[in-house]
């Protein structure tokens, strides 16, 4: 069953359209974004195989017991609940991508991934589009990070995909300074692609990975991560990126083990938000601070709503001038 606490529905669907004009003509950069870590993570399909990215020891346990094991990948793969647009209307702009072939299976088809296989990237891209042209002032950004099982084929495949579905609403690769709202608006752009392979380095369409840098605690302890998010925000690269707080825990295979039953929701990131919202709620946008915030199961708090609401701060600000 799906929780979902206030907040969630479509309050947030036009969040970036109704920001005041000073916020729209910073650089995005400088704006509050939620985003979701693995987002596209709300089914996954436990009757096809393991996917690439599972290491050789739990290949072979979901081979030896199929079903029962890939139940408990389930409650271990899936970091989000909501669907693509179930995320778009409660706000979150940004979505981390990981990507697949399905080996063995003829053509290029590529899925999302995490564990287990989902959804074709090609229905979550055209909900996406959908949800962007109802919503003519909101712009996402799509960070396509991980790839597994893709040759060359594959990712002329993706990128060729990509080009269709969103068409004029991509944004070319550019000074990340330049980047506002106002600018994207009055370009009718609405995505942000970010490709983190060579075989997209000379598209215009698609950005480097290298523009939009996000450093993983990789941790299941709350204190070291705030502690990484702190540090690592304290190094945000003052030109030319923007910037990814992972407001996130990682499983180790002997927290999998202890929580086996419980899966990722209730053994890890329930116990922890708290903590970790707290962090958030104590954050500040523009030159020095936050920019895009990650987080599992955004649908479990107001997460969305906390970071938008962020954005107020910079209206107080005396004087503020865009770098």
């Amino acid at each position: 069953m799906k929780t979902r606490p206030a907040g969630i529905g479509n309050v947030n669907a036009d969040w970036m359209g109704s920001l005041p004009s000073k916020l729209s003509a910073m650089p995005l950069k400088h704006l509050a974004v939620p985003g979701s870590h693995d987002s596209f993570t709300y089914w996954v399909d436990v009757h096809a195989p393991v996917g690439p990215d599972q290491k050789a020891y739990v290949k072979y346990l979901a081979t030896m017991f199929s079903v029962i094991a890939k139940k408990v990948m389930v409650k271990w793969s899936m970091t989000q609940n909501l669907t693509f647009k179930e995320q778009l209307d409660a706000g979150i702009r940004y979505f981390d991508l990981r990507v697949s072939s399905k080996p063995g299976e003829p053509g290029n088809e590529i899925y999302f991934i995490h564990g287990l296989f989902g959804h074709k990237v090609k229905d979550g891209l055209l909900e996406i589009n959908s949800f962007l042209s109802r919503h003519r002032k909101e712009v996402v950004f799509l960070d396509f990070n991980h790839y597994y099982a893709m040759d060359a084929e594959h990712h002329v495949y993706l990128i060729t995909m990509l080009q269709e579905v969103f068409g004029g609403k991509l944004c070319k690769n550019c000074a990340v300074e330049g980047i506002t709202l106002d600018y994207l608006w009055e370009k009718k752009h609405q995505v942000i692609v970010f490709y983190h392979h060579p075989s997209a380095q000379n598209i215009a369409a698609m950005w480097p990975g290298n523009k939009i840098p996000a450093p993983w605690a990789n941790t299941t302890d709350p204190s070291k991560l705030i502690q990484f998010l702190e540090t690592t925000l304290n190094e945000r690269a003052k030109q030319g990126s923007f910037h990814v707080s992972q407001a996130i825990l990682t499983p180790r295979p002997n927290t999998v083990a202890k929580g086996l039953v419980w899966g990722l929701r209730n053994y890890l990131v329930e116990r922890n938000l708290p903590t970790i919202m707290s962090w958030v709620e104590a954050q500040k946008p523009g030159a020095n601070g936050v920019n895009i915030i990650t987080s599992d199961f955004v649908e479990l708090t107001d997460f969305a709503n906390v970071v938008i609401k962020l954005n107020n701060l910079l209206l107080s600000e005396k004087g503020y001038k865009p770098r």
